[in-house]
C-alpha cells in the first residue's frame, strides 16, 4: 500500500499549485452601459489570494478640489506590488489627461483600533500584510485635478501577486447634475 500512495503524494503539491491559479478576473471596466447613468456608492475588485481593491465615490471639498480613496485589503501572508506608481485619469477611449496625486497613505491591521495607523510618506512599490492581523488595509487618498470632464475613468496600475501580473478594474466616474456632484457610475 505504501508504494501505491507514494505517487499520489508526489502529485499533491502540483494539485495545490494549480488550485491557486484558479482565478478569473471580474469585469475590468466598471461602466456596464455606455451612458453610465447609475450612481454607485463604491466598487470592489477581487484579485487572487483574496486581495481586494475598493474605490470610493469622489468627495468635493469645501475649499475646492475633489478627492477619492482606494482601499487595498490583504490577508495575512500576502503581498501585492504595482507595475507603475501612477493612477491615470482618462476620458473613455482617449489618452490620459492627468494623473491623480497621492495625498496620504495609511496602513493598519484590521484588528487594531481604527485610530492606530501608520502614515507612509511615499507610495510604496509593494503592499504587504502585517503579521499581527488577519487582514491589513492600505488606504490611499487621491486628489483629482480641479477641472474634470463630464465623465472620466481612473486607470489603475496592474498588480503583481505571487509573481504574476494581473490587471485591475478601471473605475468610472461622471458628473451627476441632479446631485451637483461627481460620483461613481455603472
Amino acid at each position: 500500500m505504501r508504494r501505491s500512495a507514494l505517487p499520489l503524494l508526489s502529485l499533491l503539491p502540483l494539485l495545490l499549485v494549480s488550485a491557486c491559479n484558479d482565478y478569473t478576473a471580474p469585469s475590468l471596466y466598471q461602466a456596464t452601459t455606455p451612458e453610465c447613468k447609475t450612481w454607485t456608492e463604491g466598487s470592489r475588485f477581487e484579485l487572487p489570494r483574496s486581495i481586494s481593491v475598493y474605490a470610493t465615490p469622489p468627495v468635493t471639498l469645501k475649499e475646492g478640489g475633489t478627492e477619492l480613496a482606494l482601499i487595498f485589503t490583504l490577508p495575512i501572508g500576502t503581498q501585492a506590488s504595482f507595475t507603475r506608481l501612477s493612477f491615470l485619469l482618462e476620458e473613455p477611449h482617449q489618452s490620459p489627461f492627468a494623473e491623480a496625486k497621492v495625498l496620504t497613505i495609511y496602513q493598519r491591521g484590521m484588528n487594531r483600533k481604527a485610530e492606530i495607523v501608520d502614515v507612509i510618506e511615499k507610495l510604496p512599490i509593494m503592499f504587504s500584510a502585517v503579521g499581527s492581523s488577519a487582514e491589513t488595509q492600505w488606504r490611499l487618498r487621491l486628489q483629482l485635478p480641479r477641472q474634470l470632464p463630464q465623465r472620466f475613468d481612473l486607470s489603475m496600475p496592474d498588480m503583481l501577486v505571487g509573481g504574476k501580473r494581473y490587471p485591475v478594474r478601471t473605475f468610472t466616474y461622471r458628473y451627476f447634475p441632479e446631485r451637483s456632484a461627481y460620483g461613481m457610475c455603472s
